[in-house]
């Protein structure tokens, strides 16, 4: 936990597939921005194979993190200009960005658990530990 304006505050950042389901999940403080937690959550994901494209909203536009992701991890940031910026991508990749309602669909299903609302957890990998649980759930619900 990391202090912010109002106090502690977490963030749950996730991936998701095209049908909703947790690919990679991580937990970090409310403070940074969420481009700046791109690398972690890479990192915590539940497969082997990166995916080929990310999808993200405005926080995710980054010059840097297009560079960084394309060249490390080989993978397409895919997120629309920010007001202040002149337009870095063209229209074709952003027709994308219209499935990003999958991905608020995967955090409505894990603000099912009442657990997950409201932090009661002290530590924070115990609370990184109930998200995963609730994200097993998701996946085998699936099954």
């Amino acid at each position: 936990m990391g202090p912010t304006r109002r106090g502690k505050g977490t963030k749950i950042i996730a991936l998701a597939a095209g049908n909703s389901l947790p690919v990679a999940v991580a937990v970090d403080s409310a403070s940074p921005a969420g481009c700046q937690l791109v690398e972690d959550v890479l990192a915590g994901s539940f497969l082997d194979a990166m995916p080929k494209r990310l999808i993200g909203d405005k926080a995710y536009d980054s010059d840097k993190l297009d560079e960084k992701l394309a060249e490390e991890y080989s993978i397409e940031m895919i997120a629309p200009n920010r007001r202040n910026r002149s337009k870095t991508q063209d229209g074709r990749p952003l027709r994308r960005y219209r499935r990003r309602w999958r991905v608020e669909r995967l955090f409505a299903w894990l603000h099912h658990f009442r657990r997950l609302v409201n932090r009661w957890e002290d530590h924070v990998e115990n609370f990184l530990g109930f998200v995963r649980l609730g994200c097993l759930q998701l996946l085998l619900r699936r099954l």
